[in-house]
């Protein structure tokens, strides 16, 4: 998710509304872009879980893995090479003058934060109809969540960073 903000779209859905929040908390963004950049997670799967964490509601692997599997084209075809691009010209822009490869580069984050909420309101359609369990706290809900994500991706995550997810839904 990038950090560029922008006027909400109108009527919004609350898992839109809760992760533009979240994502504001301390340490959050950091702790999803490590996430993201070292262990190969989607970060809207994680904010998924994690509003649904903040339910007191956690998914199974195979429920995660269904969503995972649905966003992956998006994450791979769309964000993906937008995020590339947005990174690249950070340090590194052929042809163009400082001041107009950062206004470029802006324009690319608000494209970037546009496909992020549109991946994010397909989600938030699916979710009702995922099957979730009950967890006697949002913090037992997020950890069962992001360790059976864990499994899905097949790589350890960082403890650190999800250690400040789940202090952050406090």
């Amino acid at each position: 998710m990038s950090s560029v903000e922008t006027a909400s779209a109108p009527q919004a859905s609350p898992f839109w509304t809760f992760s533009l929040g979240y994502y504001r908390g301390a340490g959050v963004s950091e702790a999803c872009l490590e996430l993201q950049d070292n262990c190969g997670v989607d970060v809207n799967v994680v904010l998924l879980l994690l509003w649904l964490a903040s339910q007191k509601r956690r998914l199974a692997a195979d429920q995660i893995k269904v969503v995972a599997d649905k966003v992956k084209p998006w994450q791979v075809d769309v964000i993906g090479p937008i995020r590339c691009l947005r990174r690249s010209l950070k340090t590194d822009a052929p042809l163009l003058d400082r001041g107009s490869a950062e206004l470029f580069r802006t324009r690319i984050k608000a494209i970037e934060l546009e496909a992020e909420r549109l991946q994010q309101e397909a989600m938030y359609a699916m979710a009702a109809g995922l099957t979730s369990d009950a967890a006697p706290s949002a913090e037992a809900a997020a950890r069962a969540s992001i360790e059976a994500y864990q499994g899905v991706v097949g790589r350890p995550f960082t403890t650190a960073a999800v250690d400040t997810l789940i202090a952050a839904l406090k």
